[in-house]
C-alpha cells in the first residue's frame, strides 16, 4: 500500500469554500439586483443560442428557471420525452406528408410567441425577471404539451430567455418590424403568430415580411407566391441582399482603382519635381502628411457625396403596386419602400426618427440586407447562428434608423428531421443519420441534373427488378464518393457519409437549386414549380459537364468522374453489392461449388478419448480465403494436413500439463485450490 500523502486534502475544500463564503445565488425575493446583474457566468454566455437540449438538460434547465431547487420542485417538473417521429430517420411517403401538413395547418394558431409580461413604473426589476421566468416557463411547457398530446414534430427553438428578451426590446422601440425570410421556403421561416403580438404592443405598428433571396426565384414562381401573399393579406418584398452586395463591390473595385491611377500619377509627379533638392527626406514626410490629409478630406467628400446620392435616389423611387408584386427591388427602392409603410409614432425611444426592426432566422441573410442598405460593412456576418449577441441600432439616414435583433429561432412545425436538416434548421457537421436527407436530395433534384453538376454517373436500379428511376440515398452518395476519391479507411468502401454532407452543403447553399411551393400549388405538381431551374440550357449556364451537341439539337452530360475503371469497380462493388458479388462468385461458381461438395461427402468423424476427431481422407480440400472465395488445397497440403491428424490420434488424447511454479502466494488463491 503506497504511503498516505502528506498533504492535507482538505486543504483544498476549505479554499472553495474560503473563496464562496458568503455568496449565495439569488432567489425570487432578491429585489435589489438588475436582470443584468445577476450572478449566472459570465456575460458571454448569458446570450448563447440554444435550440436543442437533452432530457437531463432540458429538466436541468427547467428547474433553474423556476428558481428553486430541484428537491423541492421535482414533482411538479416532467422531463418530455421525444417523439418516436421526432428520431425517424425514414421519410414520409406522400399520404403520410400530405396528412401531415394539414395537420400543421390545423395546428397552426397554437405556435406562439413567448409574451413579455406587463410591467409599469411601480414594477420593480426583481418583479419583472421573477414575472419573464413564469411566463417563459408557461410558453415551453405549452409547447411540449403541444409535441405531446398532438403528436407534432417541431423544429428546434430557442431555450435562452436572454435571447427572447432581446426580441421583445426590438419589438418595443420599432414602428416597423420587417420578417426577414428565405425565398426559397418563406413559411417556414415566417411566424405567424409575430405579427399578432406586434399589434398587440401597440395598434399603430406594421409589419412586413422581406423575402430575401429572392434571385433564386424565377419570375413564375414570385408571381405564384405573390398571388398567395395577396390572398393571405400579407404585405411583403422581394429583396437580393447578395446581388446588391456584389454590385457595391464591384463599385468599390472599379474606384479603387482609379484611386490607385489618380496615386501613382500625383507621386509619380512628386518624384519628378523632387530630383535635384538637397533635402528630400523632410520634403518626403511633409508630402506624406499632405497625402494622409488629403485621402481624410477625400473619403469625408466621398461618404458625404455618397448619402447625398443615396437620399436622392430614395426620393426618386416611384414604383406602383403593380411594379412592386413581383419585382426584386434595389436598396434605394426597398429603402424609399419601407419609408413609405412606416408609420410615425412619437415615443422616447425614436427622438423623432423612423424606427424599423429586422428580426429573422439566423442564416436568412439579416445582417447582409442590413450592410447592403447601409452600403457599407457596420453589421458583422456569419454563418453560425448567434453572431449578433444584442440588438443594434444602425443610422440608415438622418430620420430612418434600423434596430438589429440578434438572429432567433422560432418554433415550427416539421414533417421530418431530414426535412430540418435539408432547410438549414439542424447543423449539417453534427449530422449522424444521413440516408433521409440525401433521399431528399435525391427526390427532388432530377438524376440527369445531379450528373451533369457534379460529371458523375448514378446508377439506379432497373425499372424491371423494382425500381423507380429515382435514385435512392445509397446510390446517390456511393456514386459521388467514388467519383471523388472519398473511400473509407480500412475498408476500400465509398465513403457515404462524408459525400452527404457535401451534398447536403450545397443543396443548403443553393447550389442544388429547390424552391418550395405555396399551399396554394396543386398537390403532387412540386416539381412542375422547379421546372425553370432545372431546363436544359439553365443547368447548361451553370456546368461545364453538360456541353452541347454538335449538331446543337441538344445536349449531352459528360461522366468524366466517373469513367474511370476503379470508380466504375467500387460504384460495382460497394456497400451490400461487394458481399453479393463474393456470395455470388463462391457458392454459383462450378469448379468451387463441386470442390466443396466433394469434400463435405469425404469427411468421416470417429470417436476419440473425450472428443470428436475428424479425419481427412481426400487428396484436396476446399478452403475459404481472406475475402471470402473458395480455395482449393493441393494434394500435398492435403496430405500433411492427414499425417497431423493421425499423429494426434497415436498420442491418444494426452496433453502435457505444465507444473506450475511456485511463487508468492496472493490472497484468495488457496481457497479456490482446496475447493477444487
Amino acid at each position: 500500500m503506497p504511503p498516505r500523502s502528506k498533504v492535507n486534502s482538505s486543504l483544498g475544500k476549505a479554499i472553495i469554500r474560503k473563496r464562496f463564503e458568503g455568496k449565495r445565488r439569488p432567489t425570487d425575493r432578491d429585489t435589489e439586483l438588475h436582470t443584468t446583474d445577476m450572478d449566472d457566468g459570465p456575460s458571454w454566455t448569458k446570450l448563447q443560442s440554444i435550440t436543442q437540449q437533452g432530457d437531463l438538460e432540458e429538466f436541468l434547465h427547467t428547474a433553474e428557471l423556476a428558481g428553486t431547487e430541484f428537491t423541492a420542485e421535482r414533482q411538479n417538473i416532467k422531463i418530455i420525452a421525444a417523439n418516436d417521429q421526432a428520431v425517424n430517420p425514414y421519410l414520409l411517403t406522400a399520404t403520410e406528408e400530405a396528412a401531415t401538413l394539414q395537420k400543421h395547418r390545423e395546428h397552426g394558431d397554437m405556435l406562439r410567441v413567448p409574451r413579455r409580461p406587463l410591467w409599469d413604473a411601480t414594477t420593480t426589476a426583481g418583479e419583472l425577471h421573477r414575472a419573464e421566468r413564469e411566463s417563459f416557463m408557461a410558453w415551453r411547457r405549452e409547447l411540449a404539451l403541444l409535441q405531446e398530446q398532438e403528436g407534432l414534430l417541431l423544429t428546434p427553438f430557442e431555450r435562452n430567455l436572454e435571447v427572447w428578451r432581446q426580441l421583445w426590446r426590438v419589438l418595443e422601440r420599432s414602428h416597423l418590424v420587417v420578417q426577414i425570410v428565405d425565398a426559397r421556403n418563406p413559411l417556414l421561416f415566417r411566424s405567424r403568430d409575430l405579427t399578432a403580438y406586434v399589434a398587440e404592443i401597440d395598434a399603430r405598428k406594421r409589419s412586413l415580411l422581406l423575402i430575401n433571396k429572392a434571385d433564386m426565384l424565377s419570375d413564375a414562381q414570385r408571381g405564384a407566391w405573390a398571388d398567395y401573399l395577396d390572398g393571405q393579406g400579407i404585405a411583403y418584398l422581394f429583396f437580393s441582399a447578395k446581388e446588391s452586395n456584389a454590385r457595391l463591390e464591384e463599385e468599390r473595385e472599379r474606384e479603387a482603382a482609379a484611386r490607385l491611377a489618380q496615386e501613382m500619377a500625383l507621386h509619380t509627379a512628386g518624384e519628378d519635381a523632387l530630383d535635384g533638392l538637397q533635402d528630400l527626406d523632410a520634403l518626403r514626410a511633409r508630402e506624406q502628411q499632405h497625402h494622409v490629409r488629403r485621402d481624410h478630406e477625400r473619403e469625408a467628400a466621398e461618404a458625404a457625396a455618397a448619402a447625398a446620392a443615396f437620399d436622392a435616389s430614395v426620393r426618386a423611387v416611384a414604383l406602383s403596386a403593380a411594379d412592386l408584386r413581383t419585382r426584386v427591388l434595389q436598396p434605394a427602392e426597398l429603402v424609399s419602400i419601407l419609408m413609405r409603410e412606416c408609420p410615425e409614432i412619437a415615443d422616447e425611444h425614436s427622438h423623432g426618427r423612423l424606427m424599423i426592426g429586422l428580426v429573422g432566422y439566423p442564416n436568412v441573410g439579416k445582417s447582409s440586407t442590413i450592410n447592403a442598405l447601409v452600403g457599407s460593412k457596420k453589421v458583422n456576418v456569419g454563418a453560425m447562428p448567434g453572431k449578433t449577441k444584442h440588438f443594434q441600432t444602425i443610422h440608415l439616414t438622418e430620420s430612418v434608423v434600423l434596430c438589429d435583433c440578434p438572429g432567433l429561432v422560432f418554433p415550427t412545425f416539421a414533417t421530418t428531421q431530414a426535412d430540418m436538416v435539408c432547410n438549414g434548421v439542424l447543423p449539417i457537421d453534427q449530422l449522424r443519420e444521413f440516408t433521409g436527407p440525401a433521399g431528399l436530395v435525391a427526390r427532388r433534384i432530377p438524376r440527369w441534373a445531379l450528373e451533369a453538376i457534379y460529371g458523375i454517373e448514378v446508377r439506379v436500379r432497373p425499372l424491371e427488378e423494382g425500381g423507380s428511376g429515382v435514385p435512392t440515398a445509397e446510390e446517390l452518395l456511393t456514386a459521388y464518393a467514388a467519383a471523388r476519391g472519398m473511400f473509407k479507411g480500412g475498408e476500400g468502401n465509398p465513403d457515404e457519409a462524408r459525400a452527404a454532407r457535401v451534398l447536403l452543403k450545397d443543396y443548403v447553399a443553393g447550389k442544388l437549386l429547390y424552391c418550395h411551393a405555396p399551399p396554394t400549388w396543386p398537390t403532387g405538381q412540386a416539381q412542375d414549380f422547379n421546372a425553370d431551374h432545372y431546363t436544359r440550357q439553365a443547368v447548361a449556364g451553370r456546368t461545364r459537364h453538360l456541353v452541347e451537341d454538335a449538331d446543337g439539337a441538344g445536349f449531352s452530360v459528360r461522366h468524366a468522374a466517373s469513367d474511370r475503371n476503379n470508380v466504375k469497380r467500387a460504384i460495382a462493388t460497394g456497400g451490400s453489392a461487394r458481399v453479393d458479388a463474393l456470395d455470388a462468385r463462391f457458392f454459383t461458381t462450378g469448379a468451387a461449388l463441386a470442390q466443396a461438395q466433394r469434400g463435405a461427402g469425404a469427411h468421416r468423424v470417429t470417436q476419440g478419448r473425450g472428443f470428436a476427431q475428424m479425419q481427412v481422407a481426400v487428396a484436396a480440400r476446399s478452403h475459404v480465403g481472406d475475402e471470402g472465395e473458395g480455395r482449393v488445397v493441393g494434394a500435398v497440403e492435403a496430405a500433411r494436413l492427414a499425417a497431423r491428424a493421425q499423429q494426434a490420434q497415436l498420442a491418444g488424447g494426452k496433453k502435457a500439463h505444465k507444473k506450475k511454479r511456485p511463487g508468492k502466494q496472493r490472497s484468495g488463491q488457496g481457497v479456490y485450490e482446496d475447493m477444487f
